[in-house]
């Protein structure tokens, strides 16, 4: 019968890389607003770590980041 090949994987997909690990970012600043937009829907919501790849230590400076920029009026909270 009809058997499927998935390669070396067994079936199962990769996992994403953190890519602040990969460019050794220690912190994430507040005042870098095209690192955040990249971690933000066009709706202005916050990307969750299963769909960005980031780690958890750095997911969680990344919504502080996110929610201090919005504060001071860097970033929207929603785009129309």
């Amino acid at each position: 019968m009809g058997r499927y090949y998935y390669g070396n994987t067994g079936g199962r997909k990769r996992r994403k890389m953190c890519r602040l690990c990969g460019d050794k970012v220690e912190r994430v600043d507040y005042k870098d607003i095209e690192l955040l937009r990249s971690f933000t829907t066009e709706r202005g919501k916050i990307i969750p770590r299963r769909i960005s790849g980031n780690c958890a230590k750095h997911q969680r400076q990344v919504t502080v980041a996110i929610k201090r920029a919005r504060n001071i009026a860097l970033l929207p909270f929603i785009k129309k």
